[in-house]
């Protein structure tokens, strides 16, 4: 019987992607001296920061908390922000909400203290919370004129309702008189996640301290959302456009911090929702901080981040005026694609580069529309089956340099026998003979790194396209995250406290690729890897790390195999011909054949090398 030919290629391709895979995994985990580092740069610029706050001449005020049953309390309240003691305070909030969104605002602030998402729920049933119960922060500090530095998240405001035709208007005013105040004005449209949103004062020049910064200060701490804290805590992460465009983003697995210039807009990513504060007259500056909350898989942990930023407002003649935009919603394709003068599409992890290029403009408008008439999971297998034909032309070259490479075996074999202990004209024969047969050895590995593009960017689309979120297929509850056959008792490291079938199929469609590819006798090469080592080293790793990964992306690549294995018994029993394919490389012999000039170098090379070999010998 025949041996099976040892597809080298089919193993570069696999160990090339799995080595990419782990790459991604821990290049953002950082090292024990990291952290220590990054804990001692936070103390030394928060102390730096203390000791310049100390030195300052102003004072700077905290509000007391107001008891308003108390007349005494309520006066020393107000003496506490001088000229902005004008407004009373009274405790309470108002309401903005349409078929989308729920906002609430608070008196005290003028902020909002409640987003809740009206058509979602997360994991365990529970309401999408991006806002509540005192996980976020929004305010202004700034000096006044008597020599107070006031922070506006302390201070009441005075709310009021309009209407502006079918939209809802809440003004917010901390007052200074009847017609001197500082405003938050929100406008929230029908069927709309927009928020307009405008900062300005009137009639506070001489109040507030034009020779001192006004900044705006914006803290979150990401909820959670997911059954799986660490898988959502690695598509959470803050993002923001600056200078002219740029996309940048903050660590997503350690903690960071950057100061930008000219910031269009910041988004808090909690996964597969956003909070995030556009506007329309750019942030001059932008100090940014994210701090990973998560250090391990934890059931009961109920943040993932906690993001911090302090951007300085510019004044004009003495007042204020910034128009801005609220968005607390899904960080969905279909509907960020909605703001495009914003640019709030950015926002969504596509990846990097080409690949996602080919994320954004090729899978998610083909899923998008194979979905909109088709059952989700039904969409990923009908799309897998287009894109594996799509691809069919680059395995169909990859299974022709293989059948070249088996019919010159039996000459290259010869050419080893008879060199066997000349290592650089064994080299020097077998290149020879590849050229003048046509055949080029690497030619077979090219379609698998072609194909990493689409790997890494169907990597990506997976586990953020917000279209999978929560739709069930077979025994799948969420495409979008794993799915769960047995739950464990106890935690396994790297692989979870969970079964996961779908991994489980894939990793054994890979190992039937890999043994139809590679045969049962793989001989050890000294100085090589030991190959049937590495055919069983990929689907173990498929079987482990994407255990926790969206089930759909486990989908893709188990029918994906599968289609592999349909195409490659096709291509070999009905396409390709070895007699014929032996005949055309005789043929290629026989037609002389011209070096290139990198050819023609390394025959140099290698002659000039053998030759002074000899010369030593002598």
């Amino acid at each position: 019987m025949e041996e099976k030919k040892l597809d080298i290629n089919s193993i570069i391709g696999f160990v090339l992607i799995f080595g990419i895979l782990i790459f991604m995994f821990y290049q953002n985990q950082p090292t024990p001296e990291e952290i220590e580092a990054k804990k001692a740069e936070i103390e030394q610029v928060e102390a730096e920061a203390k000791a310049l706050e100390t030195n300052k001449n102003a004072t700077t005020t905290t509000a007391p908390v107001v008891n308003l049953q108390d007349s005494t309390t309520v006066a020393n309240y107000k003496s506490s922000l001088g000229a902005f003691g004008f407004t009373n305070p009274v405790e309470g909030t108002t309401i903005l909400e349409n078929d989308l969104v729920y906002l609430e605002i608070s008196n005290k602030g003028g902020q909002i203290v409640e987003a809740k998402m009206k058509n979602f729920v997360t994991y365990d049933s529970v309401p999408v919370y991006l806002i509540k119960d005192g996980n976020a922060t929004f305010g202004l500090n700034f000096s006044t004129s008597d020599n107070r530095v006031l922070h506006t998240k302390d201070m009441f405001f005075e709310p009021s309702m309009a209407k502006n035709g079918d939209n809802q208007v809440l003004s917010m005013k901390a007052k200074v008189s009847e017609n001197q105040f500082l405003e938050y004005r929100y406008e929230m449209k029908p069927d709309d996640y927009l928020v307009d949103f405008t900062i300005r004062s009137q009639g506070l020049n001489g109040v507030i301290n034009a020779g001192q910064p006004v900044n705006l200060e914006w803290d979150v701490k990401g909820i959670r959302h997911n059954k799986s804290v660490q898988y959502e805590n690695r598509y959470t992460r803050l993002t923001y456009n600056h200078d002219d465009g740029k996309i940048s983003k903050l660590s997503e697995g350690s903690d960071d911090e950057e100061t930008e210039t000219d910031v269009k807009w910041l988004s808090y990513r909690q996964h597969f929702f956003s909070s995030i504060l556009a506007t329309k007259t750019l942030f001059a500056s932008a100090d940014l901080s994210s701090i990973n909350l998560v250090e391990q898989e934890d059931k009961t942990l109920g943040f993932t981040k906690e993001y911090s930023s302090k951007v300085q407002l510019d004044m004009d003649g003495g007042e204020l005026s910034q128009n801005m935009n609220w968005y607390y919603g899904p960080t969905d394709v279909k509907v960020l694609s909605q703001y495009k003068e914003l640019g709030l599409v950015d926002s969504i992890p596509f990846g990097w580069g080409i690949f996602g290029w080919i994320n954004r403009y090729l899978f998610t408008p083909l899923y998008t529309f194979l979905s909109s008439f088709l059952p989700y999971g039904i969409a990923i297998v009908v799309m897998t089956i287009l894109i594996r034909l799509l691809m069919s032309p680059l395995t169909y070259k990859s299974y022709l340099s293989q059948a070249k490479m088996k019919v010159l075996k039996p000459e290259i074999s010869e050419i080893n026998e008879k060199y066997k202990d000349n290592a650089m004209k064994r080299q020097q024969e077998t290149m020879k003979l590849n050229r003048k047969a046509g055949v080029n050895p690497m030619s077979g590995c090219m379609p698998a790194l072609l194909q990493m593009p689409v790997f890494y960017a169907l990597f990506m689309f997976f586990p953020t396209s917000f279209a999978l979120r929560q739709k069930s297929f077979l025994w799948a509850e969420d495409l979008s995250s794993y799915d769960v056959v047995a739950q464990l008792p106890f935690n396994i490291p790297f692989y979870g406290d969970h079964v996961s079938l779908f991994p489980i199929l894939a990793s054994i469609a890979i190992f039937f690729y890999m043994m139809m590819t590679t045969g049962q006798n793989m001989p050890q090469q000294p100085g090589m890897p030991n190959m049937k080592f590495i055919m069983y080293l990929s689907p173990l790793f498929m079987l482990i790390f994407f255990n926790n990964y969206a089930s759909g992306l486990s989908l893709y690549y188990f029918v994906s195999n599968l289609i592999t294995i349909g195409i490659m018994l096709v291509i070999k029993k009905f396409i390709l011909d070895d007699d014929k394919i032996h005949a055309q490389i005789q043929e290629n012999k026989k037609k002389p054949k011209k070096e290139n000039k990198f050819q023609a170098k390394m025959r140099e090379m290698m002659e000039q090398a053998e030759a002074q070999k000899k010369t030593g010998k002598k």
